[in-house]
């Protein structure tokens, strides 16, 4: 293995051995000892003796060992780039000489520390690792073996790219090399060594290498043989492997479609969740992947009960014990474990909102996967299910067993999507029959009865907006039931209740206006009694509520009832606790929906809203200078209080300005706009668009800062993925801006932004997504609108991009805005259009309808100015005829050409 250069000191062994011993013992102070090994990182050879200790300590226990190894693999994860390159060898070297150590454990710690190396560094600064990996693959050593092969998986997992570059002075690629080895071992008589192959050769098909490509026969065929191994391991992976070349290439499944659908139901009922687990998920990836669906019609008939079956709670399974556990403790706090991170709703400015369905999922198991398949079977073969369904359901549903009686309603909550049309004449004795589940003794039996009824809300809500009708009366029916469980004492039921609740506000809207104030009324009672985790669900529920009715709520009988609550939880927290965040959600919504009645709040809020960005980004700027804070910065709190006055002002208008006025808040904006995080950068512009709506004269004295914040933004190089939101709602702001100003003020700012946005346009079909190019498109617009003298003699550079995205803006303001500035442009050089006049009347023909009476004529006086001038020249009839039938003929109409 070569000799080892660097000699560790017998005393720091010795030293750090002791500490890691200790940690070791029970009743230790392990914070004490953790700190201690922290202050020895400043050694900079301290790596090396974790090497040391960890590869060749054979004399020190395993524990002491494998505590060196995992804590030399935190280390590198932060250190790696910064040790020098003899230390690296010598860590290198270490791994090399232990990765087939007797120990398995051992061997999977160094497994962990091969791949943080090789995701630091690459796998072509290690030639000897791979040169390892090989020996070790053809070693009759099984420890060797199956310590390659743990890195190698690792590896896999988390730098799978790496296999794929080539290495200086080695002829073939890394997987070229690796993968025939990997498939020889499909057959080895080391069942460990068997079944991490299978998992490797999973992992790598991922990415298709071309060794895999070239070997694929031989892969499949591999999956084949091992699928009816003694190991479930093995069975396992082989389900894992089938059900991604299902996602890659179903094709190359097709011929043997038949025997493997009969292994995979085969598979579903393995006594082995693992194996049964797996194999369920191969029901979902058929629906989703372009097969013929019908080579599974003859297998419903088994495959569907087989789907319900595993439906069923099992006897002794954790969420039951949990929900039953809590009916006993109802009333107590939640556990600071049962509190998940906080996620922020997002959404930039011409971008989705991402969606997620009512049931939370915690753990995924048979139960749930299995209802998934159920699912997306139902929209592939919709009510050819229900004579197999609706016997078994209808059976459970009488049985005394509770779970039964669950898992029927769990079935209807599952095909609700793909059978609803052949339900349809069913619905509302299902919706009648699920109604007293709500009070079902299990409290299990009720949040499921929550969740199916969500399932149907649209239906419910369709179905409920005729006055004095039985389908009012059963959606009225149904908001008293979720209410009621909203109060039930089991927090699980409250949690899905709430859920329940925010889906049907969704669906309902305005048809909940009778149920208002219980709504509220009852929301206000939870507030005052909800744990810390449903509180979150809570404030959803509200804010959707909000989202839904809008300025109905701003009843002051209405602001009465839930408004006192909510301010005595936002004066109950601190500053620094994030059980604020969410609740800053909330009234974002809150404030957008009752407009000017949000004023009497709007003062402490404003402030305080203020005082907690300026708070974060005094720390984040503390931290940065190496200098002590007070609290550890979280940019949560800047962009769920940013956000929140973004909805004051959009809620507020023009009384906002007094707010701003008289505060910091220019200052504060201009800091988060050149923020690292994308995440403030994406609040902050959107911040900037909305109070240049309703006070753009606060914004003028950093006007040029803004712009220019803006414009670097919009730099090719920096519209990625991840920088995507802050990209759009920089574009958006700007647009705002402009058409707040005076021209004199945007004059010497138009063209620099001009030159930023059009290259976006620019580029290639496809590499920019479809938001930020309408986005750019708009702000083009708006800006020659308002200084069309300074772009104008530039038209014909970018006006056929431009045209050719903005067909694809959808017909409101904002596109009656980016046409003007085209008109306005068109009027000064009209010259200027002519090389793309087909993509002028193509983008001018994607109006559905032009609203803007102005608008419309300009639009048609510009055509027919073009056609007397054209006519003139005999170029006429010779522009018509490039444009296509439909395109010319929506043309003449809507300019009476």
């Amino acid at each position: 293995m070569g000799a080892m250069v660097w000699q560790p000191q017998e005393v720091g062994v010795q030293q750090i051995c002791s500490l890691l011993a200790e940690y070791q013992k029970p009743g230790t102070n392990q914070g004490q000892i953790l700190s201690q090994l922290e202050q020895c990182k400043q050694f900079p050879d301290f790596n090396n003796y974790l090497a040391f200790i960890f590869a060749q300590g054979e004399a020190l226990p395993i524990e002491v060992r494998q505590s060196a190894g995992l804590l030399l693999k935190n280390n590198l994860k932060d250190q790696y780039a910064s040790t020098t390159e003899e230390f690296r060898q010598y860590i290198k070297l270490a791994m090399l000489h232990a990765i087939s150590s007797p120990s398995k454990p051992l061997r999977h710690t160094v497994g962990t520390n091969v791949a943080v190396i090789v995701g630091a560094g690459g796998l072509a600064t290690w030639p000897e690792l791979l040169a390892a990996f090989v020996q070790c693959l053809e070693s009759s050593d099984a420890n060797a073996l199956e310590g390659a092969l743990d890195a190698l998986f690792k590896i896999c997992e988390d730098a799978p790219l790496q296999l794929e570059r080539e290495i200086p002075g080695v002829s073939q690629r890394p997987s070229d090399m690796l993968i025939p080895r990997l498939l020889k071992l499909f057959q080895s008589p080391v069942q460990d060594a068997k079944c991490l192959a299978v998992g490797i050769m999973n992992q790598l098909a991922g990415g298709m290498p071309n060794a895999l490509a070239e070997n694929m026969d031989r892969y499949l065929s591999g999956l084949f043989s091992l699928a009816r191994d003694q190991s479930t391991a093995v069975r396992k992976a082989v389900c894992t492997g089938l059900v991604q070349m299902l996602h890659l290439q179903p094709e190359r499944l097709s011929p043997h479609m038949h025997d493997i659908i009969e292994y995979m139901l085969e598979s579903t009922q393995d006594g082995d969740e693992g194996v049964a687990l797996e194999s369920c998920e191969f029901w979902s990836a058929f629906c989703d992947a372009a097969v013929e669906p019908g080579v599974l019609r003859p297998f419903l008939g088994r495959l569907v009960p087989v789907l319900l079956k595993n439906m069923v709670y099992d006897e002794y399974d954790e969420e039951v014990q949990d929900v039953e556990a809590a009916e006993e403790v109802a009333g107590e706090d939640d556990r600071d474990q049962e509190i998940k991170p906080f996620h922020r709703k997002t959404a930039g400015h011409g971008e989705e909102e991402s969606d997620s369905d009512g049931e939370e999922i915690n753990r995924w198991n048979l139960r749930k996967c299995s209802a998934a398949g159920l699912d997306v079977l139902s929209t592939v073969f919709g009510e050819e299910l229900l004579p197999i369904v609706t016997p078994i359901v209808q059976q459970r549903l009488q049985e005394e067993d509770w779970r039964a009686r669950e898992s029927a309603i769990l079935a209807l909550g599952a095909i609700s999507e793909g059978c609803a049309t052949g339900l349809l004449p069913f619905l509302a004795d299902m919706v009648s029959m699920l109604l007293p589940k709500l009070a079902d003794p299990r409290p299990l039996v009720r949040s499921i009865t929550c969740w199916a009824l969500s399932r149907y809300g649209r239906w419910i809500a369709e179905h409920g907006h005729e006055p004095g009708s039985v389908g009012q009366q059963q959606l009225d029916a149904v908001i008293k039931g979720l209410l009621m469980c909203v109060l039930d004492r089991n927090k699980h039921v409250q949690e899905a209740a709430c859920s329940a609740l925010a889906t049907l506000e969704e669906e309902a809207q305005h048809a909940l206006m009778p149920r208002m104030q219980a709504i509220l009324e009852t929301l206000a009672k939870a507030c005052l009694t909800y744990g810390r985790k449903n509180l979150r669900i809570l404030y959803d529920a509200l804010s959707t509520l909000a989202d839904a009715v809008g300025p109905a709520l701003a009843e002051p009988a209405y602001v009465h009832i839930f408004m006192p609550p909510l301010i005595a939880k936002w004066q109950a927290l601190l500053d620094v606790d994030r059980e604020l965040l969410p609740l800053l959600e909330c009234l974002t919504s809150i404030a957008q929906a009752l407009g000017p009645k949000f004023e009497e709040f709007a003062a402490p809020v404003f402030e305080r809203c203020l005082r907690i960005v300026t708070m974060q980004l005094a720390a984040k700027a503390a931290v940065a200078a190496g200098q002590p804070s007070e609290i550890e910065p979280e940019r949560e709190f800047i962009i769920c209080a940013l956000d929140l006055i973004s909805g004051m002002a959009e809620g507020l208008g023009a009384s906002i300005e007094s707010l701003v006025g008289a505060s910091n808040l220019r200052e504060v904006l201009l800091q988060c706009c050149q923020d690292p995080s994308p995440d403030v950068r994406q609040s902050a512009f959107a911040l900037v668009g909305d109070l240049s709506k309703v006070c753009a004269t606060h914004l003028q004295p950093i006007m040029k800062e803004l712009v220019t914040l803006a414009v670097a933004n919009l730099d090719l190089t920096m519209i990625r993925q991840e920088n995507m939101s802050a990209c759009n709602n920089a574009c958006w702001s700007l647009g705002e801006l402009a058409i707040k100003v005076q021209p004199e003020q945007l004059q010497p700012f138009a063209a620099p932004i001009v030159e930023r946005l059009v290259p976006v346009l620019q580029a290639p079909m496809g590499s920019m997504p479809r938001s930020i190019v309408e986005n750019t498109a708009i702000t083009l617009g708006r800006v020659a609108w308002i200084c069309p003298e300074t772009i104008a003699p530039h038209l014909q550079h970018f006006v056929g991009v431009w045209c050719a995205a903005l067909r694809l803006v959808r017909d409101d303001v904002e596109k009656e805005h980016a046409f003007m500035g085209l008109t306005s442009m068109l009027r000064i050089n009209p010259q200027g259009a002519l090389p793309s006049f087909t993509s002028l009347c193509e983008a001018i023909v994607s109006w559905r309808m032009i609203r803007c009476e102005g608008l419309r004529n300009e639009i048609s006086q510009m055509m027919q100015l073009y056609k007397q001038s054209l006519t003139a020249i005999g170029q006429w009839n010779h522009v018509m005829a490039a444009l296509s039938p439909a395109v010319r003929d929506k043309l003449t109409q809507m300019c009476n050409l």
